[in-house]
């Protein structure tokens, strides 16, 4: 039975202690199992299989007219579209968008057959519209690992995609290579999509601009990829203090563990001037050498929108 509240949700996580809590916490375990049952749910499914008549979407409005799960759920919401005062977006915010999710699925609005459509309908919509708020406002990448890093913004639906992959006969994981496959199959498998989208931003080969995607292209099959890729994402997203620090806990999604901030010291994590930062940036507090939210590394849709055609930017 969950004790609903009409507090906003907080934030626990403040140091390493607090991250290693949270990661042995019940909500990390729901929050594994909700992104597993949502990959198994497009396994072997391709994108235009979704229902577009789904009744899915009049299944959100219920919950915004209760006052208690109201104020929860939409921090959530907000916090899924970027940070208004960095103009920035990254993993850490396609995390609460997820949040968004599990809150809805714990007050029991959705059943097993509508986990195929929460992914095609409603978090690959969100994709495009980030993808539209990227490309229009030049989003910085949040907290990017670079080239190193499957995108500059986005983690799951490369998973999700490996899933709907799983069961093709003939479409291997070093398809990717191919352009004509790119372009033929980008509309029914997200996987695909994003490959194509990432290739056409950038210049050179997929080894020189995304070598990790290129090292994925390697496994066996993608069924390697989709169990690797949840191993990569509890790594490298719920197991980063320097993202994990802006997740909020609730009643909903809660979290009896970590440090409760006071006040004064919220304040400051949401105001514009951080700690000691002149960008405005956050630090993962309660380490040796605090390590910054995220290196700040120009958009990729910066230089694509601003050149000319044929210019090279040199970081491409």
């Amino acid at each position: 039975m969950i004790n609903l509240s009409s507090d906003l949700p907080v934030r626990k996580i403040i140091s390493k202690d607090d991250l290693e809590e949270f990661k042995s916490s019940p909500l990390y375990s729901d929050l594994i199992l909700f992104l597993s049952k949502l990959s198994d749910s497009v396994n072997g499914v391709s994108t235009s299989d979704s229902d577009p008549e789904s009744p899915i979407s009049g299944k959100f409005l219920p919950t915004f007219v209760d006052p208690h799960t109201a104020p929860e759920v939409c921090k959530y919401l907000d916090e899924s579209f970027g940070n208004r005062k960095r103009i920035d977006y990254g993993t850490g915010h396609e995390l609460n968008f997820i949040a968004f999710l599990l809150c809805l699925d714990k007050l029991n609005l959705f059943s097993p057959s509508d986990f195929k459509n929460i992914v095609l309908l409603v978090f690959y919509k969100y994709i495009h519209i980030m993808r539209y708020l990227q490309f229009t406002f030049w989003l910085e990448p949040a907290g990017s690992h670079g080239v190193w890093g499957l995108d500059d913004y986005h983690f799951l639906p490369f998973y999700f995609g490996s899933s709907q992959l799983s069961l093709h006969k003939h479409l291997s994981p070093k398809a990717i290579h191919d352009k004509d496959i790119l372009q033929e199959f980008k509309a029914d498998y997200m996987y695909f999509d994003m490959v194509h989208f990432v290739t056409s931003l950038k210049t050179g080969s997929l080894r020189w601009h995304s070598p990790m995607l290129d090292d994925i292209s390697g496994a066996k099959s993608w069924a390697k990829v989709n169990s690797g890729l949840l191993k990569m994402y509890q790594a490298e997203v719920l197991s980063k203090l320097p993202i994990m620090q802006h997740f909020y806990f609730g009643s909903l999604l809660k979290f009896d563990g970590g440090s409760l901030l006071p006040p004064e010291t919220a304040t400051m994590l949401d105001s514009d001037l951080g700690q000691d930062c002149k960008d405005g940036h956050v630090y993962a507090m309660g380490q040796e050498f605090p390590v910054c939210c995220g290196i700040r590394i120009p958009s990729a849709f910066a230089p694509l929108a601003s050149s000319d055609s044929n210019r090279v930017m040199p970081f491409d």
